[in-house]
């Protein structure tokens, strides 16, 4: 990326602890290092196992588990999840899994200012961000908030271990989109590219071998670096055509967060190419690849991830509908956004032909 002469970046006070175990032996610490003495634990019902026992290390510290954490944090989990919190008395909340653990541990900070620890176990990237989402009425509102940036992340490569490989795949190549999005957003740096390049190029390096052996540790802790560095991006970034897109089909109209964002990366990116030479320069690099839409759909299918949205239950006649939704909302993207723009690259992902 050539050398930007202008630009603004800022830095998110988040303190990272990284290292095996760490979830069990250093969360307390880092709560004790924020001064918090009665935390409340969220968790879906998934990781219910690894957030008792970071609740069973606070120990008294610990002000209950709350495993009701769901996909896109619908509204109502949000408010039940905030009642709990201010019926514990918590004065600080701890969020243990993937994005949606996270997401809901951000909804309770943003509705009581309570300071939020994440320690997550999949590559979703939010605890690095102060983005915020809510699903309402079938829509997915998401907005911005320092309140919901976490204070501290607890990065251990060992609560990956038990993640499945297909989720391992999907969620480290949405990982991929942060970074890649970041690259063309308008609020993008040389830091935010240097950042970008290395997580890009950690993950793609470290998702065939966790394909291949996914008990490989050191591969767990490079797809983790990856995921944090991608998260970064992202949090100090403005979110474009790609983000708006998967929140339209994830909030409207259901559909799993972390493969469509596996499916519509190639196919947004492949629309905002001729825009961004710049950025898709840089995702050259990192991919050792000359076209990265065609390499990150290709690397998606060697490693048996989904490449359509036909394949995660969206309907043809719901094509129009998402694509009125998306254009419809104004946000920064480096490409115009139209109607037909969008339904066409929607229906490329569709069909999931190459891109």
């Amino acid at each position: 990326m050539t050398f930007m002469g202008e630009f603004t970046y800022e830095s998110r006070p988040v303190r990272v602890v990284f290292r095996p175990g760490a979830a069990v032996t250093a969360t307390p610490g880092e709560a004790e290092h924020l001064g918090l003495r009665r935390l409340l634990v969220v968790c879906g019902s998934r990781g219910e196992s690894v957030a008792r026992a970071v609740a069973d290390a606070l120990g008294d510290s610990c002000a209950g588990l709350h495993a009701e954490a769901r996909m896109h944090v619908p509204a109502e989990d949000a408010d039940r999840a905030v009642t709990v919190a201010r019926e514990a008395g918590a004065d600080g909340v701890v969020a243990v899994g993937g994005g949606s653990s996270i997401g809901l541990g951000k909804a309770i900070a943003l509705r009581t200012a309570l300071p939020l620890i994440a320690v997550p176990s999949t590559y979703s990237g939010s605890e690095m961000t102060p983005v915020w989402g809510l699903t309402e009425g079938g829509a997915k509102r998401t907005g911005r908030d320092p309140r919901v940036q976490p204070r501290s992340v607890v990065y251990d490569p060992e609560l990956t271990l038990s993640l499945p490989v297909p989720l391992t795949v999907t969620s480290g190549i949405n990982a991929l989109a942060h970074a890649a999005e970041a690259l063309y957003a308008p609020d993008t740096s040389p830091l935010i590219a240097l950042m970008a390049q290395d997580g890009v190029r950690a993950m793609a390096e470290a998702l065939p071998l966790l394909a291949a052996d996914p008990e490989d540790l050191d591969a767990r802790g490079l797809a983790l670096y990856g995921a944090w560095l991608c998260g970064a991006c992202l949090g100090a970034t403005t979110m474009g055509l790609h983000h708006k897109l998967c929140h339209v089909l994830g909030g409207t109209f259901g559909l799993p967060h972390a493969e469509t964002h596996t499916v519509v990366l190639p196919y947004a990116l492949a629309y905002n190419a001729p825009a961004a030479p710049d950025a898709l320069t840089v995702l050259g690099r990192a991919l050792d690849a000359d076209d990265p839409p065609g390499a990150l759909w290709d690397l998606a299918g060697r490693l048996g991830a989904p490449r359509s949205l036909a394949a995660l239950g969206l309907q043809e006649t719901d094509l129009d509908r998402a694509a009125a939704e998306v254009a419809g909302q104004p946000y920064a993207n480096p490409r115009p956004v139209t109607a037909d723009g969008v339904r066409a690259v929607l229906r490329a992902a569709h069909e999931g032909r190459r891109p």
